[in-house]
């Protein structure tokens, strides 16, 4: 005998146990795809924001920065290194062009000296010896006015930043800019 089902409510459509775990799976893989895309979104957006690495860094003041061929100032938020030589001012990336150890000024020996594989490094970043390819990465520098925001002065090549006269000048460096050094022979 057959078993007879109770006839549907009018304007209802009666959904069976196979049809309803359909549903029930499409909708999950659904909400799991639209979580997926939004947390991919999110993480794939740049967020860097003035005072990060990636970002616009502030140093400060020109009348902040070392004294010319002084020990150079460390900025290890942003892993990069501010010296000041009679050709001018360079931000130098804090990582070895060797294998990326990061490398430490030597105030004995006045070069910044990579602990790792020995390479060794002028104060503005130039190849002395070691087994490193090239001199020091650098960042592109620019001198700010600090009442008019206007550039006064900027170095893009990776060249040094000769100062301006105005010694408030806000000095900024572009850590998103990394120029590679120049290979030696």
């Amino acid at each position: 005998m057959a078993k007879e089902t109770a006839p549907a409510a009018e304007g209802k459509v009666q959904v069976n146990r196979r049809e309803f775990l359909n549903l029930a799976w499409l909708a999950s893989l659904g909400f799991l795809t639209v979580n997926v895309a939004g947390i991919t979104y999110l993480f794939a957006m740049p967020r860097f924001e003035e005072g990060e690495f990636g970002g616009l860094y502030t140093v400060g003041s020109a009348s902040e920065l070392p004294e010319i061929n002084a020990a150079p100032q460390n900025h290890p938020k942003v892993k990069l290194w501010i010296s000041n030589t009679d050709k001018g001012v360079t931000a130098l990336y804090k990582v070895c062009t060797h294998l990326g150890c990061l490398y430490n000024w030597s105030d004995q020996d006045e070069i910044f000296a990579c602990p790792c594989h020995g390479s060794q490094f002028s104060l503005d970043g130039e190849f002395i010896q070691g087994p490193a390819p090239r001199s020091l990465d650098r960042f592109v520098l620019r001198a700010v006015d600090p009442e008019t925001n206007q550039v006064l002065a900027q170095a893009d090549n990776g060249e040094p930043l000769q100062l301006p006269d105005n010694p408030n000048a806000v000095i900024q460096v572009d850590t998103g800019q990394r120029i590679q050094g120049q290979a030696h022979a």
